[in-house]
């Protein structure tokens, strides 16, 4: 409908009651309660076609509820302030209103954060099957079958040449042990057997143990820590110090345990140059992944000229 259509049909009641009034001979006037209607009714379709959000419409009926019950007081001659009470009313529904679509906003943020851990989840399985599969292909699998093959050489040389038989067994017994050691390897990167056997604090000691940059641990982790918040933590770390060995030139490195039993929180702190950035490489973007599965976050703080400071929390129930 066209504006001047809309205008027409509004001030049409307007005119009727004025020429009413005016050929009655005048006196009180009333008409202004047709003013009033079709003052309301046109703010509420006005606010109807321009407010499209839920907690917004709630926000302008109650502000338009508000304004109409005033200007019935005003108009009603004043007086004790009534539409107090129901501006009260309409403030606490309101207020109920925000609160619930916070917690809605809220659920929805947690539902899509749960499912994208989930993905990534899915998806960082996926990659790690493959980088297992590749690892025992390429190392412990080549390396028995090379031994398979060396122990049937042997066999068939054992009577006929028993020194060159020797030889081949001890190179055997050689593929055997490297077997064993690529088997080993492949073990800790899925879950070290220090990590099951002493605890988070201990496995973290064992792994700064074999670094090329100082490592000092300071704290204790929580006790009883679920499986895999320890692991998703474990490996954060590892990453962490992997990450100040291979790009940073610092020459010491501390790991904090906050003594905290309701959350697990582990700060990684060296002396480097800084600039550490999540986007520039997918270490720091593996660790945030890794951690948002099990609902834990990392923070970085690492500004240029250093020093940078990666904290790692997770819930530890």
């Amino acid at each position: 409908m066209r504006p001047l259509v809309r205008f027409a049909l509004a001030a049409a009641p307007c005119v009727a009651a004025t020429a009413v009034w005016a050929s009655i001979g005048g006196g009180y006037f009333w008409p202004r309660w047709v003013y009033f209607g079709v003052a309301a009714i046109a703010a509420a379709a006005l606010l109807a076609s321009r407010v499209r959000r839920p907690l917004a419409i709630s926000g302008a009926f109650c502000a338009w509820l508000a304004t109409v019950d005033v200007t019935v007081w005003v108009l009603s001659g004043g007086g004790y302030f009534w539409p107090a009470w129901t501006m009260l009313g309409l403030c606490a529904l309101f207020g109920a209103h925000v609160w619930i679509h916070r917690r809605e906003r809220n659920l929805a943020e947690r539902v899509a954060a749960l499912l994208r851990s989930r993905r990534g989840a899915v998806d960082r399985q996926a990659a790690e099957l493959k980088r297992v599969e590749r690892d025992l292909h390429d190392g412990a699998q080549a390396r028995l079958v090379s031994l398979s093959l060396t122990l049937g050489l042997a066999g068939g040389l054992l009577r006929r040449d028993p020194d060159a038989a020797a030889k081949l067994v001890e190179e055997a017994r050689a593929a055997a042990v490297a077997a064993l050691s690529d088997l080993r390897a492949v073990m800790h990167s899925i879950h070290p057997a220090v990590l099951a056997d002493r605890g988070l604090g201990d496995a973290v000691r064992a792994l700064a143990l074999d670094l090329a940059v100082p490592v000092t641990v300071v704290g204790e982790s929580p006790a009883e820590l679920p499986t895999a918040v320890e692991t998703a933590a474990y490996f954060a770390v590892a990453e962490c110090l992997g990450n100040v060995v291979k790009h940073t030139t610092a020459t010491h490195a501390t790991v904090t345990f906050s003594p905290d039993p309701r959350t697990l929180r582990i700060t990684v702190s060296d002396d480097g140059a800084g600039g550490a950035d999540s986007g520039a490489g997918t270490g720091l973007r593996g660790i945030a992944d890794r951690l948002d599965a099990v609902d834990g976050t990392v923070r970085i703080d690492s500004p240029p000229g250093g020093p940078t400071r990666v904290t790692i929390t997770a819930p530890t129930r």
